[in-house]
C-alpha cells in the first residue's frame, strides 16, 4: 500500500511505541462456543488438551529464563461445560476452572512472572479472585453487533461481553479489550464498539488498550473461504480509535498485519507481547517477529521503543489498581516511568 494513502495521526504520547515479552500459555482448547472463524477450538477429543500444572510451570519457567515478564493464559471459554474437561479438572484436584486459574496464576506470579488472563465470560466474583494474582485481565469485546459468526457463540453476546469489562472496572482492573476486524461488521459497526469501549473507560478509567485485530482465515472453520480486511480497513480502524480516544494505547498485532510500521503513523502505539518461548497458538500460522526486528521497525519510523509490563506504565505507577502481591512483584520489575526496569 501507498504510504501517502496511510492517515497520519500524531497524538503518540511522547512518540513511544511499546511492546512486552510474555510467554503463551494455553490452558485449554475445549470451549463453550463454536464462532465461525475459530481455530483453536477443535471438535475432536484427540484434538483437545487441558494442561497440566505441570506443563504449565515448566513452560513459564522457560520464559522466566528468557527474560519475559508476562505470562498470557489463554483458554477456551467456560471449558467445563464438556465432560472431559471436567474430568481433567478434577484429576488436577478442582472443582471449576476459575479455581485452577486462581492458583495457577498464584505460582506464576510466584516466579516472578505478571499472569494476564483472557478467560471469556466471567462473574464479578470470579473476576475479583482473579485480580488477587494478575496484573492484568483481558477480553476482546470483537463487537457491539450480533453477527452470524457468533450464531453458536452464546459468550460472545455482547451485552454479556460489555457487562465483564464494566465489572473490570469497578473492581479497578487494569483490562485488555479490543475489536476483531473483518468478521462481517460493518464500519459503523466498529465505531459503535468503539464509542462503547470509550463510554466505559471514561467512567472507570481501567482500559489499558484497544486492540484492533484482523480476522485471520483458519483452515476446516466455516469461515475458512472468507477474505480476511483489507489493509485499508484497518488503517481507518486505528485511525478512528485514535481519533475518538486520544489518550488511549492502539495496539496492533505485529505478527497479524504487514506494514506495521504504516499502523503506527496512523495511531497505533503498542505491537503487544512478543515471545521467543512459544508461538502464537490462536495464530500458529503467523510467527512472532523478534525483538530486535521490533525494535528496528519502531526506529525506522521514527519511533522510540520501550518495553512495558503486562499492566501499562499508569497503572504500574498506581497501587490502586493491584493487588498487595501483585504490587510486590511490580514494583521490582518496574522503573520510575513504569515501563520495564532495564
Amino acid at each position: 500500500m501507498d504510504l501517502e494513502c496511510v492517515p497520519k495521526v500524531c497524538s503518540v504520547v511522547e512518540q513511544e511505541v511499546s511492546y512486552s515479552r510474555n510467554v503463551f500459555l494455553p490452558i485449554t482448547n475445549f470451549c463453550s462456543n463454536r464462532c465461525a472463524y475459530c481455530g483453536f477450538r477443535v471438535d475432536t477429543k484427540d484434538g483437545c488438551w487441558f494442561m497440566s500444572p505441570k506443563e504449565v510451570l515448566e513452560i513459564a519457567k522457560r520464559g522466566v529464563a528468557a527474560g519475559c515478564s508476562e505470562a498470557l493464559l489463554t483458554l477456551g471459554e467456560k471449558p467445563e461445560v464438556h465432560i472431559e474437561a471436567e474430568e481433567k479438572l478434577r484429576e488436577f484436584g478442582y472443582k471449576n476452572t476459575v479455581d485452577y486459574l486462581v492458583e495457577l496464576c498464584r505460582q506464576i506470579l510466584g516466579l516472578g512472572l505478571l499472569p494476564h488472563t483472557n478467560a471469556g465470560i466471567l462473574d464479578e466474583s470470579e473476576l475479583r479472585r482473579l485480580r488477587r494474582y494478575n496484573a492484568s485481565m483481558g477480553l476482546m469485546l470483537e463487537c457491539v453487533a450480533e453477527l452470524p459468526a457468533h450464531q453458536k457463540s452464546p459468550g460472545k453476546d455482547p451485552k454479556l461481553r460489555l457487562k465483564v469489562i464494566e465489572n473490570a472496572g469497578r473492581l479497578k482492573i487494569p483490562f485488555t479489550t479490543g475489536l476483531l476486524v473483518g468478521i462481517g461488521e460493518s464500519f459503523e459497526d466498529r465505531v459503535r464498539s468503539l464509542l462503547e469501549i470509550r463510554n466505559l473507560h471514561q467512567r472507570y478509567g481501567h482500559i489499558q488498550e484497544i486492540i484492533i485485530q484482523p480476522f485471520a482465515p483458519k483452515p476446516n472453520t466455516p469461515m475458512a473461504n472468507c477474505v480476511g480486511p483489507s489493509e485499508a480497513e484497518l488503517f481507518s480502524t486505528v485511525a478512528v480509535a485514535r481519533s475518538l480516544m486520544p489518550e488511549m494505547n492502539i495496539q496492533v498485532p505485529p505478527n497479524l498485519v504487514s506494514n506495521v510500521g504504516h499502523y503506527l503513523l496512523a495511531g497505533a502505539n503498542d505491537l503487544g507481547g512478543i515471545s521467543s518461548v512459544t508461538p502464537d497458538f490462536i495464530n500458529p500460522e503467523k510467527p512472532w517477529p523478534t525483538i530486535a526486528e521490533i525494535e528496528t521497525t519502531i526506529k525506522s519510523f521514527g519511533f522510540l521503543p520501550r518495553e512495558r509490563l503486562p499492566i501499562y506504565p499508569r497503572y504500574a505507577l498506581d497501587k490502586s489498581f493491584m493487588s498487595k502481591e501483585v504490587y510486590k512483584h511490580v514494583s521490582k520489575l518496574a522503573d520510575e516511568d513504569g515501563y520495564r526496569r532495564q
